[in-house]
Protein backbone atom coordinates (compact mmCIF):
# COMPACT_ATOMS: atom_id res chain seq x y z
CA UNK A 1 0.00 0.00 0.00
CA UNK A 2 2.74 2.70 -0.94
CA UNK A 3 0.04 5.20 -1.87
CA UNK A 4 -2.11 5.24 1.66
CA UNK A 5 -1.54 7.93 3.53
CA UNK A 6 -1.86 6.06 6.98
CA UNK A 7 0.20 3.39 6.63
CA UNK A 8 3.48 5.86 6.49
CA UNK A 9 1.62 8.55 9.16
CA UNK A 10 5.09 9.88 11.27
CA UNK A 11 5.57 13.45 12.24
CA UNK A 12 8.21 14.14 9.02
CA UNK A 13 6.51 16.44 6.75
CA UNK A 14 2.57 15.13 6.29
CA UNK A 15 -0.33 16.93 7.71
CA UNK A 16 -0.61 15.14 11.19
CA UNK A 17 1.18 14.73 14.50
CA UNK A 18 1.57 11.63 16.14
CA UNK A 19 0.42 12.41 19.82
CA UNK A 20 0.62 8.54 21.41
CA UNK A 21 0.95 5.27 20.64
CA UNK A 22 1.17 1.62 21.06
CA UNK A 23 2.88 -1.73 19.20
CA UNK A 24 -0.79 -1.91 17.25
CA UNK A 25 -1.79 1.75 16.42
CA UNK A 26 -1.06 5.39 16.49
CA UNK A 27 -3.17 8.70 17.28
CA UNK A 28 -2.65 11.62 15.64
CA UNK A 29 -3.79 14.96 15.12
CA UNK A 30 -4.49 16.96 12.13
CA UNK A 31 -1.95 20.16 11.53
CA UNK A 32 -5.53 21.93 10.80
CA UNK A 33 -8.07 21.01 12.79
CA UNK A 34 -11.97 21.67 12.28
CA UNK A 35 -12.81 21.21 15.91
CA UNK A 36 -10.17 21.69 18.59
CA UNK A 37 -8.27 18.05 19.43
CA UNK A 38 -9.86 15.88 16.55
CA UNK A 39 -7.83 13.01 15.73
CA UNK A 40 -7.66 9.36 14.15
CA UNK A 41 -6.73 6.21 15.82
CA UNK A 42 -5.10 4.19 12.47
CA UNK A 43 -3.67 0.71 13.20
CA UNK A 44 -0.37 0.35 11.99
CA UNK A 45 -0.80 -2.64 9.68
CA UNK A 46 -3.15 -1.48 6.19
CA UNK A 47 -6.42 -2.75 7.14
CA UNK A 48 -9.16 -0.89 4.58
CA UNK A 49 -12.37 -1.15 7.64
CA UNK A 50 -12.51 -1.62 11.51
CA UNK A 51 -14.30 -4.82 10.03
CA UNK A 52 -10.81 -5.92 8.86
CA UNK A 53 -8.44 -5.61 12.19
CA UNK A 54 -7.31 -8.36 14.16
CA UNK A 55 -8.36 -9.12 17.58
CA UNK A 56 -5.22 -7.84 18.94
CA UNK A 57 -5.43 -4.61 16.98
CA UNK A 58 -9.48 -4.19 18.43
CA UNK A 59 -7.55 -4.20 22.30
CA UNK A 60 -5.05 -1.88 21.54
CA UNK A 61 -7.00 0.62 19.95
CA UNK A 62 -9.26 0.14 23.05
CA UNK A 63 -6.75 0.76 25.16
CA UNK A 64 -5.13 3.67 23.13
CA UNK A 65 -8.34 5.13 23.20
CA UNK A 66 -9.01 5.50 26.65
CA UNK A 67 -5.31 6.69 26.76
CA UNK A 68 -6.27 9.17 24.31
CA UNK A 69 -9.51 10.37 26.40
CA UNK A 70 -7.09 10.76 29.38
CA UNK A 71 -5.33 13.26 27.08
CA UNK A 72 -7.94 15.22 25.00
CA UNK A 73 -9.43 16.28 28.82
CA UNK A 74 -6.30 17.32 30.00
CA UNK A 75 -5.41 19.57 27.04
CA UNK A 76 -8.57 20.49 25.57
CA UNK A 77 -11.29 20.00 28.13
CA UNK A 78 -14.09 18.85 26.19
CA UNK A 79 -17.70 19.03 27.49
CA UNK A 80 -18.52 15.70 25.05
CA UNK A 81 -16.86 13.26 22.10
CA UNK A 82 -17.81 11.90 18.85
CA UNK A 83 -15.99 8.64 18.25
CA UNK A 84 -16.98 6.51 15.10
CA UNK A 85 -15.64 4.76 11.80
CA UNK A 86 -16.46 5.54 8.49
CA UNK A 87 -16.79 2.41 6.23
CA UNK A 88 -16.96 1.59 2.91
CA UNK A 89 -17.39 4.64 0.13
CA UNK A 90 -21.35 4.73 0.92
CA UNK A 91 -20.60 4.67 4.24
CA UNK A 92 -18.38 8.23 3.86
CA UNK A 93 -15.16 6.53 3.88
CA UNK A 94 -12.32 7.83 1.71
CA UNK A 95 -8.78 7.23 2.75
CA UNK A 96 -9.45 2.91 2.79
CA UNK A 97 -7.12 2.45 5.96
CA UNK A 98 -9.16 2.19 8.65
CA UNK A 99 -9.44 5.21 11.11
CA UNK A 100 -11.06 5.65 14.42
CA UNK A 101 -11.89 9.31 14.58
CA UNK A 102 -12.07 10.57 18.00
CA UNK A 103 -14.12 14.36 17.94
CA UNK A 104 -13.76 16.47 21.34
CA UNK A 105 -17.30 18.59 20.97
CA UNK A 106 -17.53 21.59 22.77
CA UNK A 107 -20.61 23.21 24.59
CA UNK A 108 -20.11 26.69 22.29
CA UNK A 109 -19.53 25.03 19.23
CA UNK A 110 -22.82 25.84 16.59
CA UNK A 111 -22.85 22.21 16.31
CA UNK A 112 -23.32 21.15 20.00
CA UNK A 113 -26.42 18.95 20.79
CA UNK A 114 -26.12 17.25 17.65
CA UNK A 115 -24.91 13.80 17.22
CA UNK A 116 -23.34 11.51 14.27
CA UNK A 117 -27.47 10.74 13.35
CA UNK A 118 -28.30 14.42 13.61
CA UNK A 119 -28.47 14.80 9.85
CA UNK A 120 -30.39 11.70 9.23
CA UNK A 121 -32.85 13.17 11.63
CA UNK A 122 -33.43 16.42 9.61
CA UNK A 123 -35.46 16.74 6.40
CA UNK A 124 -32.54 17.82 4.77
CA UNK A 125 -31.78 14.04 3.60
Amino acid sequence: MNNCPYCNISNNGNDHEIIISNDKCTYSLLQEQEIRGAGIIVPREHRETVFDLTEEEWLATYRLLHEVKLYLDLHYKPDGYNVGWNCGQVGGQHIFHSHLHVIPRYADEKMAGKGIRYFFKTNQT
